[in-house]
């Protein structure tokens, strides 16, 4: 069985020392780097299968080294981090981060959070046509929303909003990047919008709208579709 390669970007040695000891035993090949110029070096030339990234790096902003590994790499990232700003969460994950973990962390959530995200990469490679979660499915090729094989009946926004989830199941989407996605990036401020919609949708596809399992908030931050 293969073993996923994971790149730690991290300039704090007892965090390179503790996570790959930590990763190897959860069953992952772990190389390091201390600063934005080597994690660019090893992630277009060290084919990892993920990337961790701090954003505190000596030589540059993690964020602008995140912003130059999606100019030649989709490899999933991601971020972790002492920065505890929404503004920086979300700056972030609209660059084009999959997760952002805050230190403190736990080594259990952190491992989840890997599987998850190469998961996700592993079905992005080959787009699943149909996907399912707590009994609602999504039929792309028939464009059809279901639960438990009964239709349900969306307007065309709430379809492209829910496959907008669907297909990133598992991850943040942050509200801007929903907003552009549905309704073009001229309305990435309408959060407001954007919630009325969400509880419109929750209202067909939630057993219980007041306690969504199926989407999730991801508080000042976006969306999140829970894993299939």
């Amino acid at each position: 069985m293969n073993q996923p390669r994971i790149l730690v970007v991290d300039d704090e040695p007892q965090i390179q020392r503790f996570l790959s000891v930590a990763l190897s035993a959860a069953g992952f090949r772990v190389q390091t780097a201390e600063t934005g110029a080597q994690a660019l070096r090893l992630a277009a030339t060290g084919a990892p299968d993920l990337i961790v990234l701090d954003l505190g790096l000596p030589d540059r902003d993690g964020k602008d080294v995140l912003r130059d590994i999606r100019q030649f790499s989709t490899t999933p990232v991601i971020v972790l981090s002492a920065r505890d700003r929404e503004a920086e969460k979300i700056e972030a994950l609209d660059l084009g981060a999959d997760d952002y973990v805050e230190k403190p962390f736990g080594i259990g959530e952190l491992t989840a959070r890997l599987r998850a995200a190469l998961r996700h990469a592993a079905h992005a490679a080959q787009p699943a046509q149909r996907i399912e979660i707590d009994g609602v499915a999504m039929d792309f090729d028939k464009r059809l929303v279901t639960r438990d094989g009964a239709p349900i009946k969306l307007t065309p926004k709430e379809y492209d909003l829910l496959a907008v989830l669907y297909r990133n199941a598992g991850r943040v989407v942050t509200h801007r990047q929903i907003l552009a996605a549905v309704w073009g990036p001229a309305h990435g401020e309408d959060t407001q919008y954007l919630r009325v919609f969400i509880g419109q949708l929750r209202a067909k596809i939630e057993r219980d709208p007041t306690a969504p399992t199926i989407v999730k908030t991801e508080p000042g931050v976006g969306y999140r579709a829970a894993e299939p």
